[in-house]
């Protein structure tokens, strides 16, 4: 497999570049049996995610015998530079799992192919949300076989303590009890706000909640630096002056454990995943984890994204990739994979652990996760925004200031994708 370059080039650029090097036939021609797959760490345990995906070549050869899957696992790290480069030089895989944001990303250059098939006669079974996410023009480009979704979670012991006795449900009650978490010694809000944290568990949803958006309508735009933008951002930064978001925000990267929430520092996190509510009930012990539903403040919204499988548009076996994606689309393997990774499911008529802890909670925190806002250049703009959000949190600028330079330089990118 061809190793990741760790050049700074687009995954578009990549794909550009080495689409002369081409040297499958693009007419997805059956020359092979074999269907080899790019699977992530979606199991957080190693040996776990390991023993899960050998089963599942097991599985799939005895229900499919003459197609042999081959599932290679690939470390998050590097991912968009290593697909890119695997996928432009002909020599990727047949199947790969894909978010929502990377659709476009690398449908913009031809490499995808649709997957309805895969999917017909069961496409009611999915949750529109989840199909639309992976959708483009009308054609399916992901078959959904997770689905992710954050939310809030509360340290009740903190809470006590400081004489909150509700937990903060929206930013009004955030600010007023960051006085009384502030005397008791602790901050009120955990928070990401390092270059490698994801914007989709910090700054995004805040966005979202104010009623903001981060590209304009029809995508040619940033529109993260409207009036909501500013509110958002001006909501974070008062409380981070006045102590209320901890000084370690800075190099916090969105990892549970490491940070003040998981430390017992933070009082609430509002982007948590069902796995840091399992964490955290035991480190902090049952009766002090609260799960809520999302934050609200102008809308009550939070980030969670469908995980699907896509299909290589140079694949030397169409037939065979589309039976996995299938395979893999069945009630039993949603349900299957859904109790080893943690994650919920993308079809309305399967229901993933519903007796795990707090499962429910996560569940019902389902209806309110927002995909994100897909575009080529969304990963990239996120470089553009961290930044200067640090620049804000430090008082190096305002919010407005700080986000109309980043705008600036995202209108520049959108350009150039013209």
């Amino acid at each position: 497999m061809t190793t990741g370059s760790k050049r700074a080039i687009t995954p578009l650029a990549l794909l550009a570049a080495a689409s002369l090097l081409a040297g499958c036939g693009g007419d997805g021609g059956s020359g092979s049996n074999d269907v080899t797959v790019w699977m992530y760490p979606v199991i957080a345990d190693p040996k776990a995610n390991s023993a899960y995906w050998k089963q599942v070549e097991k599985d799939f050869e005895a229900a499919n015998p003459g197609t042999r899957v081959t599932v290679e696992e690939q470390p998050w790290e590097n991912r968009d530079e290593k697909l890119a480069t695997a996928l432009g030089s002909g020599k990727g895989p047949d199947v790969v799992l894909l978010n929502p944001d990377q659709v476009p990303q690398y449908l913009g250059n031809g490499a995808l192919r649709p997957v309805d098939k895969a999917v017909e006669g069961i496409e009611e079974s999915f949750l529109p949300n989840a199909v639309k996410a992976l959708s483009h023009d009308g054609r399916l480009y992901a078959v959904p076989i997770y689905h992710t979704v954050t939310t809030t979670l509360y340290n009740k012991r903190l809470l006590d303590r400081a004489g909150v006795k509700e937990p903060p449900t929206t930013w009004d009650e955030i600010r007023a009890a960051a006085p009384k978490l502030k005397r008791a010694g602790v901050a009120v809000l955990d928070y990401s706000a390092s270059n490698e944290a994801t914007l989709n568990l910090n700054f995004y949803p805040l966005l979202w909640q104010a009623g903001g958006r981060v590209f304009s309508e029809d995508g040619r735009k940033a529109a993260f630096n409207g009036p909501e933008g500013v509110a958002a951002l001006t909501f974070l930064t008062d409380l981070y002056k006045a102590g209320a978001v901890p000084r370690t925000a800075l190099t916090n990267t969105n990892i549970f454990a490491d940070h003040p929430l998981g430390k017992q520092q933070a009082a609430m996190g509002f982007s948590n995943t069902l796995a840091d509510a399992d964490l955290a009930r035991r480190t902090w012990g049952a009766e002090n984890v609260v799960v809520g539903k999302p934050l609200r403040d102008v809308e009550q919204v939070s980030f969670g994204v469908p995980g699907g499988l896509g299909l290589n548009a140079d694949s030397r076996n169409v037939a065979g990739a589309e039976k996995f994606l299938a395979f893999m689309a069945q009630p039993e393997r949603i349900r299957s994979l859904g109790e080893a990774s943690g994650f919920l499911s993308p079809r309305t008529d399967v229901t993933v652990a519903g007796d795990a802890p707090y499962a429910k909670q996560f569940q019902e925190a389902l209806p309110f996760a927002h995909p994100g806002e897909p575009s080529p250049v969304a990963r990239q703009l996120m470089s553009l925004i961290a930044p200067e959000i640090q620049a804000a949190l430090t008082g190096r600028k305002s919010p407005k200031e700080a986000l109309d330079a980043a705008a600036a330089q995202a209108d520049d990118l959108l350009a150039r994708q013209r």
